[in-house]
């Protein structure tokens, strides 16, 4: 978080000092086609599919505003188009969703067993992430328009189309 502040007030400095027009984008818990396969979604997804047991880290029930890809490429889009001085914009789903029911959800998605093994919480975990959308609505018209569970159902999809996948 601190390093993302930093950039954030680099940017700041760089759009009054040199008329540089700049959008900062927050992106909260993207998750789609060809993600890096060792965030949770990926990872969940994988390891469900090939009846495999989930680790999860606490009570299951920290919470995060995931966000569908296409939602995050509608919200660039526009920054894009509005060519601000300088905003921060927050691109997310807006909703929070506990991680039990993500891991679940996955699983219905799979046809597959949501078989979890439950872990010490880890240091410096976040119980949970939520997308404040209202300026980015406003000056960008931004509005998440992908469920969780559609996103889920969509990214289960192309996860089968994969080579190598079960």
């Amino acid at each position: 978080a601190t390093t993302k502040r930093a950039g954030e007030l680099l940017c700041f400095n760089y759009a009054h000092l040199y008329a540089l027009r700049t959008s900062c984008l927050r992106f909260f818990t993207v998750y789609g086609p060809s993600q890096r396969p060792e965030m949770a979604i990926a990872k969940f997804t994988d390891l469900l599919a090939r009846g495999q047991t989930v680790p999860l880290y606490g009570t299951g029930q920290s919470r995060r505003d995931y966000t569908f890809i296409d939602d995050i490429v509608d919200g660039v889009v526009a920054a894009l188009d509005l060519a601000p001085k300088f905003e921060i914009f927050n691109l997310g789903g807006s909703q929070t969703t506990a991680l039990i029911d993500l891991v679940h959800w996955i699983a219905a998605a799979l046809g597959a067993e949501a078989r979890v093994e439950m872990l010490p919480e880890q240091p410096g975990d976040v119980p949970i992430t939520f997308a404040d959308v209202t300026k980015a609505a406003e000056l960008l018209g931004y509005a998440p328009k992908v469920p969780i569970r559609e996103g889920l159902a969509r990214y289960v999809d192309w996860y089968r189309q994969q080579p190598g996948s079960p």
